[in-house]
């Protein structure tokens, strides 16, 4: 019986457990004519959870790595890249992962996401543009097909002393109340995996 294992090995930010590139994916892919690789960024373990998604949505047939395990993408046919956003960033590993990995990247990549807590709301369209049009994009230098923003999540236990004196800091600001949250939706990153897959044809292109 075929079956896909999802490999519990992170808790979030301050894991004991350090990642390597010998690792196995996140997510153990079907076999497919075509090797498809997802690599996330994340802090809270929320852009690995939309990644995974995306990969059953698209039947299951991409790996999943956490960008810590620094994967060689020279043997995959497409890739997709995600993160999670915190201060306006993604984790320093992927910034440096993409940059680094811009050859092998390039028209190979087709779809770009990101997971944006915004406080509680939904990310609106300034969002896309401003994480993924002006940010993942240029690290990449190159374009993707098909492009997401998905609300985020709060895990107040798994933050580190400055990163919660930070996001309690913004909270107080908006007047809102500080508490964990979760507004990642499955079915909304399943969906997105079958978009991707009806555009893969769709060729990356040059900002």
């Amino acid at each position: 019986m075929e079956r896909r294992t999802f490999l519990n090995g992170l808790a979030g930010m301050g894991a004991a457990y350090t990642l390597g590139a010998l690792d196995p994916p996140q997510y153990m892919p079907k076999a497919s004519k075509e090797k498809w690789a997802i690599v996330f960024g994340t802090w809270c373990g929320t852009a690995r959870d939309a990644g995974t998604w995306i990969s059953e949505g698209m039947g299951g047939i991409a790996a999943v790595f956490d960008v810590r395990q620094k994967p060689d993408l020279k043997a995959f046919d497409h890739a997709i890249i995600g993160t999670a956003i915190h201060g306006n960033k993604a984790p320093k590993e992927l910034e440096e992962y993409l940059q680094a990995s811009q050859a092998d990247l390039k028209d190979k990549v087709r779809a770009f996401y990101v997971v944006c807590g915004s406080g509680g709301d939904r990310p609106g369209p300034q969002v896309q543009t401003a994480y993924i049009d002006n940010y993942l994009a240029k690290l990449c230098q190159t374009t993707a097909p098909m492009n997401r923003a998905f609300p985020g999540r709060i895990t107040k236990v798994l933050l580190s002393a400055e990163d919660y004196k930070a996001l309690e800091a913004f909270h107080k600001s908006q007047n809102k109340p500080f508490d964990d949250y979760d507004h990642l939706a499955r079915w909304e990153c399943m969906e997105f995996g079958r978009q991707i897959l009806a555009n893969r044809s769709a060729p990356a292109k040059k900002p």
